[in-house]
């Protein structure tokens, strides 16, 4: 059947070259639509009940991470001059498109008692533009009076204060935010500019943009990088730049058509599948290399370009083909959770590496079968000395020094375990962002003055209906909003008792010494005053309320802020300081605390995800099981094919220990991506010793110098192509673009030595060479047929070929 393939490749080259040509150009054109998107949410089932009440706490008290904060600590923004520029900055940030409120000192609010009425209402503390000094002063002691602004709106002690941007949940999640954010960042900058007062941004708008930015654009640095790394590469092998053009061009047209699937399939680039085209790399190039190796090795025995490239389809298509399928098996076994992020990531990957398998095999044949056939100085890389010297040493040791490599890989899997013993499944909110990065150093900023940005939210049950107007339970919930302002991780929380606290410093003319909660002497005059607020337009305080009570008045909202002290000390804070904390404040009462809010939401997807790629990798080692017992139909080759994997994955994991990268879901995803390489190698590997065993009078020995002299140079030369390239990575700054370059490279130099040394130890020391009389209901059986060199229907065909064949120009 792959001989057929072959001469059908061959002989419509043309058109399946056009037709490549075009479908690229109008997956491009696809492609130029794809958006980016940094939503924690995605990597939480939406059935997880914690999912589902924070979707509900959505509906019922909105938004808690669509905040975006410019921070500042210059006593000259108190300055008339400077505080005009800021009150002109608050305008302008509330015009643009995207942002649907600013809060910040120019736009304060205080509560004031109308008696006529008795209600409260609300009016604006700066009613127009301080025109003196003395007005300014005066104004701001009445802020600094409001005891409700301080921890929010002005750091205590510090005297640092800050703008709240608040942006439309519609354009945060879509291609719009790069435009409000770049809106809101020049009008900063303006400010900057005139006042000379240096800003600070947070907030998970800010975070997530820039994130999405900076990751983005230094991935495609680097990827560039490494196309040019690997060009070089390919051309010191092959010495030929037909063998660069050809292969980069593959793997350029796969990255369009990935990125077009995403947009097709209405998808975003996220966290997870931002890593795909990375993946296709891994993909491509050994897809090429093969291909090129072997149509080296058949046209150095033949010199007939078109006989050789048919054997090398006939040869390895198949094995090729199981190859792509054992690497898509570990990214496939995503498509079945319900976690959105994981079976996007599944599904664009899977079909995407059968995208690049169907390029490289038409592409390779069709454009090589044109050019001239390789020179000899070309195809001097099959007898270059270095490389034959790595292969008889290979030979050398895999025949004579089994028990070093024993020894050897048993004391790697001992260090391995010390390294594994090491690893931290730790995340943080910006962990990818490098430590001096001004993300980071503008966080420290709030952490230090604010006690954080993050959102953290708390839900406190009554489990009756007005429940909240009983005193009783109002004075819990106080009591719980001084625990958690204690804690220094965490900022001043904002609750209805902050507002009740408020409101009865307004009912008591403003006086500072009242902004505590109302007792049973004045609680009546006070709730009555805000029943009186209800539905009374734009100055009513209903609108402060109803953003932290339900419309039943039996749920109140606790929201705080919390330093990105990562997933470890966040468990503990929770878990140690927080929980007993609730139990004992609400112990003997029916009332009832749930936290929730886009911080848990983000630990817990991290822990859903890595829970969920150990359970896939378990699921993939089995599929892969079974493929390769349907290829060999041997459970013995089971045995060799997944015990290099296992040592493979061992030996990286204690790499990942040793280097302190954290296990995390994008660091976590390099172990689906090496047990694809290493699958391939292994059963790339056992199909050539299976041929070279199934030749009469060839013994084991034989078998594997042959398959080390045939088989180990391509993937020598994969291996050492990818693994320079990749290492490019490992000098980024960005957390989890590091860790992909360290932790591929270690992958790639591992994967040889258990393919290269340790799988061909094995065969020596376990084969006898009777199990590798494949039966007939083995796929391997039909690999075996094609492997045939004779075969007079397709040689005559070949001849046909090669005179209708125009000879090819030197260029």
């Amino acid at each position: 059947m792959w001989g057929h393939i072959a001469l059908f490749i061959i002989k419509f080259r043309r058109i399946l070259l056009l037709l490549i040509g075009l479908a690229t150009l109008g997956m491009a054109y696809v492609a130029r639509n794809v958006e980016m998107t940094y939503d924690f949410a995605q990597v939480v089932s939406p059935e997880d009940p914690d999912m589902v009440y924070f979707q509900q706490f959505k509906k019922t008290f909105g938004e808690d991470g669509n905040i975006l904060v410019i921070g500042m600590q210059d006593s000259s923004v108190y300055k008339l001059k400077n505080f005009r520029l800021y009150d002109q900055l608050a305008n302008d940030l509330v015009k643009v498109p995207g942002v649907s409120g600013v809060l910040g000192l120019p736009k304060l609010i205080q509560i004031e008692k109308d008696t006529v009425n008795n209600r409260f209402v609300t009016a604006p503390i700066f009613r127009a533009p301080p025109r003196s000094q003395a007005q300014l002063d005066s104004l701001m002691g009445v802020v600094n009076s409001i005891a409700f602004y301080q921890g929010q709106v002005i750091a205590p002690r510090t005297g640092a204060t800050l703008l709240a941007v608040t942006m439309d949940p519609s354009f945060l999640n879509s291609n719009k935010r790069q435009a409000v954010m770049s809106n809101i960042l020049d009008l900063s900058e303006k400010f900057e500019k005139e006042s000379g007062i240096k800003l600070h941004y947070a907030g998970l708008p800010y975070v997530r943009s820039t994130m999405t930015s900076k990751v983005s654009a230094e991935m495609k640095f680097f990827a560039g990088l490494m196309v040019v790394v690997m060009a070089i590469i390919l051309y010191v092998f092959f010495r030929t730049w037909s063998a660069v053009v050809v292969p980069l061009l593959v793997v350029i047209i796969v990255m369009i058509w990935c990125v077009a699937s995403i947009v097709l399939l209405g998808f975003k680039i996220n966290l997870l599948t931002g890593l795909i085209p990375s993946i296709l790399v891994v993909i491509s190039v050994p897809n090429c290399t093969y291909l090129l190796s072997r149509y080296h090795y058949d046209y150095r025995k033949s010199g007939n370009q078109i006989l050789a490239m048919t054997r090398v389809i006939r040869k390895i298509g198949l094995i090729t083909l199981v190859n792509n399928t054992t690497t898509a098996i570990g990214f496939f076994v995503f498509t079945f959770t319900d976690i959105a992020i994981l079976y996007q990531f599944g599904l664009v990957a899977t079909i995407n590496i059968f995208v690049a398998f169907v390029i490289s095999f038409i592409m390779i044949p069709a454009v090589f079968t044109y050019l001239p056939g390789p020179t000899d100085k070309q195809l001097e890389h099959l007898d270059s000395k270095p490389l034959v010297g790595i292969i008889h040493f290979l030979d050398f040791i895999v025949l004579r020094r089994r028990r070093t490599i024993y020894i050897t890989a048993a004391v790697l899997v001992g260090l391995a375990a010390i390294g594994i013993s090491r690893i931290e499944a730790v995340s943080f909110m910006v962990d990818d962002l490098p430590k001096k990065s001004s993300v980071n150093e503008d966080l420290s900023f709030f952490e230090a003055r604010f006690g954080g940005v993050m959102p953290l939210e708390f839900v406190v049950d009554t489990k009756q209906p007005k429940g909240l107007l009983k005193l009783p339970n109002l004075q819990k919930i106080d009591q719980f909003d001084k625990f958690l302002q204690a804690q220094p991780e965490l900022s001043t929380p904002l609750s209805m008792v902050t507002f009740l606290k408020a409101a009865k410093q307004a009912f008591y003319n403003g006086n500072p010494d009242f902004y505590k909660l109302p007792d049973n002497d004045d609680k009546n005059f006070i709730l009555s005053y805000l029943a009186n607020s209800q539905g009374q337009g734009a100055n009513s305080t209903s609108k402060l309320l109803k953003t932290f009570v339900d419309s039943t008045q039996q749920r109140a909202r606790i929201s705080v802020k919390i330093a990105d002290i990562g997933s470890h000390k966040l468990d503990t804070l929770v878990n140690k300081r927080i929980d007993p904390a609730i139990k004992r404040i609400f112990a003997g009462t029916d009332m009832s605390v749930r936290r929730t809010g886009t911080t848990v939401i983000f630990t817990k997807g991290n822990e859903y995800v890595i829970g969920t790629l150990g359970e896939s990798l378990m699921w993939a080692f089995g599929l892969v099981a079974v493929v390769v017992l349907l290829l060999f139909h041997s459970f013995r080759t089971i045995f060799y094919a997944l015990i290099p994997n296992i040592l493979t994955l061992t030996l990286t994991a204690g790499v990942m220990g040793y280097f302190g990268i954290a296990l995390k879901p994008a660091t976590a995803l390099i172990y689906v991506i090496a047990l694809g390489i290493d699958g391939d190698n292994s059963i790339h590997l056992l199909a050539k010793f299976r041929q070279e065993m199934a030749m009469a009078g060839k013994s084991v020995s034989e078998a594997i110098t042959n398959t080390l002299s045939e088989a180990g140079s391509s993937m020598f030369y994969t291996s050492i192509v990818l693994f320079i390239g990749f290492s490019i990575y490992g000098f980024s700054e960005f957390g989890g673009t590091k860790a992909l370059g360290v932790l591929m490279g270690a992958s790639l130099l591992i994967t040889n030595f258990s393919n290269l040394v340790f799988l061909p130890a094995l065969l020596v020391t376990f084969e006898r060479g009777g199990s590798w009389k494949t039966p007939k209901t083995a796929l391997i059986h039909h690999y075996d047929e094609s492997y045939h060199e004779e075969d007079d229907d397709i040689d005559q065909n070949l001849q046909r070929l090669s005179v209708e064949r125009t000879p090819a120009k030197t260029i």
